[in-house]
């Protein structure tokens, strides 16, 4: 009975300690949201105030006014989510090939080619900012849509994720899809990626968060104002001697609710996407 004692209560600290480690990290993972949120109803001094204040005397709800009228959210949205969508576009189209066919087909270079597709992975990506530039201003495509697709138009993150997930699916599928009279292509659009649905649900989604965020190329490639996205457009708000934290805390918000909602409704898409990937 004491052995049994024992072990329950060795298994109740265990919960307890796991519950608390865990609650600890999402406190941690949810404050800068709580500040951010806080903040963007603050009054300048407020916000700057040392020691800083935790919740505002009044509730400014002008600073979204500010940065609305600040910004050209309206035109911002829209350079966003075509980017957002183009670069989804792209990356599920070549990265579903170029996978298949680093997975499934053989022929001269493979290994070779994969390797410089892994080397790309893993070097920073700011390494490439100024062949890409000279490339896009070379073809007189600056402060465009298209500059701002450029990166995206070949992910090597993808081409190795949808790679592992073709190299899950077993081989005599297609076997059986080539006995029953499908060509290579036929094979790969009716047979081979559709059993990757979960797989590019989970690539869409990473696509789009990526992109969402991206803030280093957008400010590089397009200086317009009207031309940039959420990301580079905000940064404009930051002055160079002094900066309105609330007016630029309420842009962020008002920039983050997007990829907020999108990630609300494509959640279960998400898990099951890396929980099926990290295994057969």
């Amino acid at each position: 009975m004491k052995s049994t004692a024992s072990l329950e209560r060795s298994r109740k600290i265990n919960t307890f300690i796991t519950y608390a480690v865990l609650i600890l990290g999402a406190v941690i993972m949810i404050f800068p949201f709580a500040w951010m949120i806080l903040t963007s109803s603050k009054t300048v001094p407020e916000s700057m105030q040392i020691p800083p204040t935790i919740f505002p005397a009044h509730i400014m709800l002008d600073n979204f006014k500010d940065a609305i009228a600040s910004l050209p959210f309206g035109r911002l949205y829209i350079n966003t989510a075509l980017m957002v969508f183009w670069r989804v576009v792209c990356a599920i189209a070549f990265s579903s090939m170029a996978g298949y066919a680093f997975a499934k087909l053989h022929f001269r270079g493979k290994n070779l080619l994969f390797a410089i597709v892994l080397v790309q992975m893993s070097l920073p990506s700011q390494i490439f900012i100024i062949p890409q530039y000279q490339m896009v201003a070379k073809l007189g495509m600056a402060n465009t849509i298209f500059a701002l697709v450029f990166p995206g138009i070949v992910s090597a993150f993808g081409t190795f994720f949808l790679r592992q997930t073709y190299m899950g699916i077993p081989t005599e599928i297609g076997e059986a899809a080539f006995l029953d009279g499908c060509n290579q292509w036929q094979t790969f659009t009716k047979v081979m990626f559709p059993l990757t649905g979960t797989s590019v649900a989970a690539l869409t989604i990473f696509t789009a968060v990526f992109a969402y965020g991206d803030l280093m190329w957008p400010l590089v490639v397009n200086s317009d104002l009207k031309m940039m996205t959420l990301s580079s457009g905000l940064s404009t708000l930051k002055g160079q001697f002094s900066t309105n934290f609330p007016v630029l805390m309420a842009g962020s918000l008002l920039a983050m609710l997007p990829m907020v909602v999108l990630y609300l409704i494509f959640q279960r898409q998400f898990v099951e996407g890396i929980a099926g990937t990290g295994g057969k």
